[in-house]
């Protein structure tokens, strides 16, 4: 039996999908940045049928927005937006490391620490979107070894909605180092300490979000 060829469109779209997906999430698309499918199309070169279909998904998702004439813009949240999202952050972040915890082994550690080194390569650059990336990369990595998809996929959502925002809330903090809290929830992490962990990590996720919703 001759295997199923992809659909060139879907494959087409989803790569578009992800593409964005990558770039509102980074950080590499500032907050209120509009955009049209016809723009989006004939920058990739392909038809407006798979950008439609990656826009639709993504705006599904609460990574973009659309206007009341239909005008497509990254999301430009409100002080009220962020502290939920905050708050979700918290909550969410602060299980999942928990759960991680108990399997949180030395190479693991080892691998967090190695991309706060990264991070900090990121700072010293001024490179915010790979500051973000890497940041990004840290708490993911810790998170896989909850296992809880579930959780895990929600919390990217989260994550999604913020990246246009927390590029601007780089730029405002004028980071000149790796965020402290990295070094105590390796500290925690090494230490087998579950209260130590859940305040760090909750310490944060949420401090610069209620800076810049100040």
């Amino acid at each position: 039996m001759t295997p199923k060829r992809p659909d060139p469109v879907y494959a087409s779209h989803d790569k578009i999908y992800r593409d964005l997906r990558a770039q509102i999430m980074y950080g590499e698309l500032s907050p209120g940045q509009a955009m049209t499918i016809r723009g989006l199309a004939d920058e990739r070169g392909v038809s407006m049928t798979p950008v439609r279909e990656a826009l639709r998904r993504l705006v599904a998702e609460g990574a973009l927005t659309t206007t009341v004439t239909g005008r497509i813009r990254t999301p430009e949240l409100t002080n009220d937006r962020i502290e939920e999202l905050a708050a979700l952050r918290a909550l969410i972040e602060v299980e999942l490391a928990s759960r991680a915890l108990p399997r949180a082994h030395l190479a693991l550690i080892d691998r967090l620490s190695t991309i706060n080194n990264t991070i900090a390569v990121a700072v010293a650059r001024s490179d915010a979107v790979a500051y973000i990336k890497s940041n990004l990369d840290f708490h993911r990595t810790l998170y896989l070894r909850a296992q809880a998809p579930a959780m895990l996929a929600t919390l990217e959502t989260v994550w999604l909605q913020l990246g246009p925002t927390m590029r601007a809330l780089y730029g405002r903090m004028r980071k000149s180092e790796p965020p402290q809290n990295h070094r105590l929830i390796l500290a925690a992490l090494r230490a087998g300490d579950e209260p130590g962990l859940r305040v760090a990590v909750r310490a944060d996720v949420t401090q610069g979000l209620r800076l810049l919703a100040r």
